[in-house]
């Protein structure tokens, strides 16, 4: 039943594409013409995407971090509060992100006698993060981006971001981008900013260029020539994932605040009409309560009309005959953000501990989704489109390499060891693998 803002439908009655991945497409060749440019002409290649799709003409493509001190303290004094949550913000990040450092450890373990084994936690050289600018400028994703990368030890951290025209500036041909930006780069520590957008950056960052070195990773979100861009680099750079429009499947009893849910269904719809809101419940009640709330919040709404043709055209209040049977939808959609907008107690504790596919779970009617967006430390930068199902989100984790050690000396393992890949390499018929092994054990 189409109601005035979302579909009411029974959990048996929902079509399988619901559960389909929800791909952007149509971006391959024209990114491939871009990024090949890139590669052939560098710089040159990046000034000119950014004239023709961003309306700047640029000399060079740097920014210097002392434009961006300059945004920081220009931020500080115009805007404190919005600085201050910036910092806020950017400190807990850090802090979540170092404790995930942590539990990564480096270690050698004699397995056998003589025969060690061990791993160590590199960070990669150089990462390269991507900040969108359109119609939102992402000055959170500056802190979601830098900081896991910062706290990962690595050295080096570049930021790409579209180009614009710096405030009261006549010679817009100097490289400038959001100030909102700019500020919350030099807040987190980047080490060089550029002004360079879309698939074009990816390119830059990716095989690098006269300006832009080559990053080891690229992370960041981005439209689907970005993500497209993304996903055609991996290989010359590891990646942090290709993401697809943004996600949040909230699953509520029927206490729940309906207020509370639709003002959490828009934050998510409002960023796309691609973006799918989803409300799973028992309640029919609670579903009919949350469709009226979402109408009354957009009318309050300064710019509805995104949300709008995002709920219209992907937003559901799904109805399930028992709550727990929320669980195995909720699984099977591995949504980007789960919240569970439950009381406490054994319920919640039920799909707590048994929900596995997610990019982030929140927990109770107070962790809004909006909270890992912004300001509590976890990141906002996660799966969509059912990737959740094999891939967790941005963490200190993509800027790590785990890689392992041998150490053999004289003992009795080692000598085992020997012999039996000179077993297995002659069963494959590689015999130069099994002299390899037999010469040591003579």
């Amino acid at each position: 039943m189409l109601t005035a803002m979302i579909h009411i439908i029974r959990s048996g009655e929902l079509a399988a594409d619901f559960y389909a991945p929800r791909l952007a497409s149509g971006a391959e060749e024209a990114v491939r013409a871009i990024l090949a440019d890139v590669r052939a002409r560098g710089d040159a290649a990046v000034r000119e995407y950014g004239a023709r799709f961003d309306k700047c003409a640029l000399e060079t493509l740097e920014i210097p971090l002392s434009g961006a001190a300059e945004a920081a303290r220009t931020l500080r004094r115009e805007q404190p509060a919005l600085y201050d949550a910036l910092c806020y913000s950017r400190d807990l990040a850090l802090r979540f992100a170092r404790m995930q450092r942590e539990a990564f450890t480096c270690f050698e373990t004699e397995l056998e006698p003589g025969l060690f084994a061990g791993q160590r936690i590199i960070p990669v050289e150089r990462a390269g993060a991507y900040v969108p600018a359109g119609r939102y400028p992402l000055l959170s994703t500056v802190i979601m981006t830098v900081c896991p990368a910062l706290a990962a030890g690595v050295a080096d951290v570049v930021l790409c971001t579209p180009p614009r025209k710096r405030p009261g500036d006549a010679s817009p041909a100097q490289p400038w981008a959001d100030s909102g930006i700019l500020a919350a780069a030099s807040l987190c520590g980047v080490t060089r900013i550029f002004a360079a957008g879309g698939a074009q950056a990816i390119a830059a960052m990716g095989y690098g260029t006269e300006s832009v070195p080559q990053c080891s990773v690229l992370v960041g979100p981005g439209n689907k020539y970005v993500a497209e861009a993304k996903r055609q680099m991996f290989g010359y750079a590891g990646i942090d994932m290709v993401a697809g429009p943004t996600e949040v499947l909230v699953i509520a009893d029927g206490n729940a605040d309906p207020a509370w849910i639709a003002a959490d269904l828009i934050a998510q719809a409002e960023h796309d009409a691609d973006a799918q809101a989803v409300l799973v419940t028992d309640s029919e009640a609670l579903a009919r309560a949350v469709d009226a709330e979402l109408g009354a919040q957009l009318e309050r709404h300064p710019a509805p009309e995104t949300a709008r043709a995002s709920l219209a055209r992907n937003g559901y209040a799904v109805l399930v005959p028992r709550l727990r049977d929320a669980l195995a939808l909720a699984n099977r959609k591995a949504a980007e953000h789960v919240e569970l907008a439950l009381e406490a107690g054994a319920e919640r504790d039920f799909f707590a501990q048994r929900l596995t596919n997610y990019g982030s779970l929140f927990v109770g009617y107070r962790a809004a989704e909006v909270l890992g967006d912004y300001a509590a430390g976890i990141n906002h930068t996660l799966p969509t489109s059912g990737s959740a199902r094999f891939a967790g989100g941005l963490s200190v984790r993509c800027f790590l390499k785990t890689v392992t050690t041998l150490r053999a000396e004289r003992g009795v393992g080692t000598d085992k060891s020997l012999a039996a890949a000179a077993e297995i390499a002659r069963a494959e018929g590689l015999f130069g693998h099994a002299a390899a092994a037999d010469i040591r054990g003579l």
